[in-house]
């Protein structure tokens, strides 16, 4: 039995099965279509192919490699590798041990990804060359992880001669529980510290069981796994949808258009999962022809800042607006999602998902009426077909007082603003802890964002508060000007955007201060990591 308050977590309340009578567990995902076609193509990526019986015994084979390295139930796998088949069978066998899966996203920093490798506690590290090298000595500070490296060539002692010499007979049968920890899916720490987010088999298997079960896809529709598979939503949106339907996961090892085109068009991806600006160069470059993405239907498009000049480009591809999806680490991955005949409004996300319910609460966890600003909230969903068959996540790693803030009063606290209105439809204000109060009035950095987002000169802005003895805090702004831009106008730019906002919004919310630079940081959701910015500030 697994101890959750030993690590901080809480156990479900809920124990129902998943939808449509499919597999419980990750490490069982393969199974149905193991019975019905095991010859259909399961994996391909750039180093192999497999069929669904061929990726069954490579994750057999990986259970049994992992085990003799010592790994054990409950024990921690990381993993920090590019998108391929190595990735997707190292999770399989993981699942089947009962241990529990961390993705470590590639651009950290090697710090950050010590950091992470010790907070999880993790016995595996598996990792390419590149992410061996990038941490040297550091390992040192790391006594309990065992380093494997996966190379594509056969070195001796490294992940693939270690898997492909496993006996898969030797991998020990384990009976694991679906709402035991599966998998920790660590936040972004745009607001501070990563936290290990804690999911079970459940969770990361409940949005492909309802895609499969109402046949949003279906066995003939190639998912691709687009971005990075180190992030667990997307393991949950490309091999677990794709396996739950009997398709083929096709891993994606590239973001340049011309590679993206050559993965659709090769092998006939239906969908993906994407952002605007991967999505806007597929679209847009000269070196991919139409005919290439022939087979694509409509992608799920998600991040901040997405463009009237996007969405267009979008609708004359695709035929239908784009659908805008609300989601979360924590989740994990959608809550809520726009009508698909429906055009995009400014920071609208949509109803939410038939497995949960959104709330909208005070500072006191009270129910908010229709048209209030508060915290978005999620709880699973009271009626349906789906009631109570959601689980929110089983907490923060080790953490047990954020644990209890987070599911405070049966709840998931997203730590967003957002509003219902009568129809319930939800629209984002921002995040709560970026919430600026200038002078006892609130001012949210999503509408300054926005509205700065469509004056001609600007690519992008991030708005902040920063301290004021008078007033709290005051309203600046960081911008990335639109290609052609001279930086040297940058001062004359100040004064035009600071007078477009005055003519459009309440004076208190215009920022005071501008700062501009060649592009706004990021973390490896594609986030703007907003605390880097307030260096620019430090004389103000």
């Amino acid at each position: 039995m697994f101890d959750y308050a030993a690590h901080g977590l809480v156990e479900p309340v809920h124990r129902l099965p998943l939808p449509g009578g499919g597999p419980q567990t990750i490490g069982a995902v393969l199974d149905r279509q193991l019975a019905l076609d095991p010859d259909r193509t399961a994996l391909v990526g750039r180093s192999g192919r497999y069929s669904y019986a061929e990726l069954d015994l490579a994750a057999r084979r990986a259970a049994a490699a992992l085990h003799a390295l010592g790994v054990g139930r409950f024990d921690r796998v990381a993993a920090c590798l590019p998108n391929d088949i190595d990735i997707v069978i190292a999770l399989l066998g993981c699942a089947r041990l009962g241990a529990i899966w961390v993705g470590i996203n590639r651009p950290l920093a090697p710090p950050e990804k010590i950091a992470l490798l010790q907070d999880s506690g993790a016995r595996i590290y598996l990792t390419d060359a590149d992410g061996a090298a990038e941490l040297g000595a550091r390992l040192e500070a790391l006594p309990g992880v065992q380093l494997m490296r996966v190379l594509p060539d056969a070195i001796p002692g490294s992940w693939r001669p270690v898997l492909a010499q496993a006996d898969p007979l030797k991998a020990p049968a384990v009976a694991v529980d679906p709402f035991e920890p599966a998998a920790i899916a660590y936040t972004s720490g745009t607001t501070g510290t990563p936290k290990g987010a804690v999911h079970s088999h459940h969770n990361v298997l409940l949005p492909g069981a309802i895609a499969a079960h109402e046949n949003r896809f279906g066995p003939d529709c190639p998912v691709a796994a687009q971005l990075p598979l180190t992030i667990l939503n997307l393991v949950v949106l490309a091999p677990m949808h794709a396996f739950q339907a009997g398709a083929t996961c096709v891993c994606m090892d590239s973001l340049k258009p011309v590679d993206v085109a050559r993965w659709v068009r090769e092998e006939r991806v239906g969908h993906f999962s994407s952002v605007p600006t991967v999505m806007q160069d597929l679209l847009t470059s000269p070196d991919v022809n139409p005919e290439d993405l022939a087979s694509l239907g409509r992608p799920d498009v998600g991040g901040a800042g997405i463009a009237e000049s996007f969405q267009r480009l979008y609708r004359e591809r695709f035929g239908r607006p784009m659908t805008v999806a609300y989601g979360m680490t924590e989740a994990p991955t959608i809550v809520a999602k726009t009508d698909p005949d429906r055009e995009p409004e400014n920071e609208l996300c949509g109803r939410a998902v038939p497995q949960v319910e959104i709330v909208i609460v005070d500072d006191d966890d009270r129910a908010l009426p229709a048209g209030a600003v508060g915290e978005i909230c999620v709880r699973p969903a009271r009626s349906g077909p789906y009631a109570n068959v959601y689980t929110p996540m089983l907490g923060y790693w080790n953490r047990p007082e954020a644990t209890a803030e987070a599911l405070a009063n049966g709840l998931y606290h997203s730590g967003d603003l957002g509003v219902l209105d009568e129809q319930g439809e939800l629209y984002i204000r921002g995040r709560r802890k970026e919430l600026i109060l200038r002078g006892g009035a609130n001012v949210y950095p999503a509408e300054v964002e926005r509205l700065l987002g469509e004056h001609p000169k600007v690519a992008e802005a991030a708005v902040l508060g920063i301290p004021d003895e008078r007033l709290g805090q005051r309203v600046v702004a960081v911008v990335q000007l639109a290609g052609g831009v001279p930086a040297a106008h940058a001062s004359r730019v100040a004064e035009e955007l600071a007078a477009y906002c005055r003519e459009r919004i309440a004076r208190y919310k215009v920022p005071e201060q501008f700062r501009f630079v060649d592009s706004l940081p990021r973390n490896a959701m594609n986030k703007v990591v907003k605390p880097q910015l307030l260096g620019l500030f430090a004389s103000e």
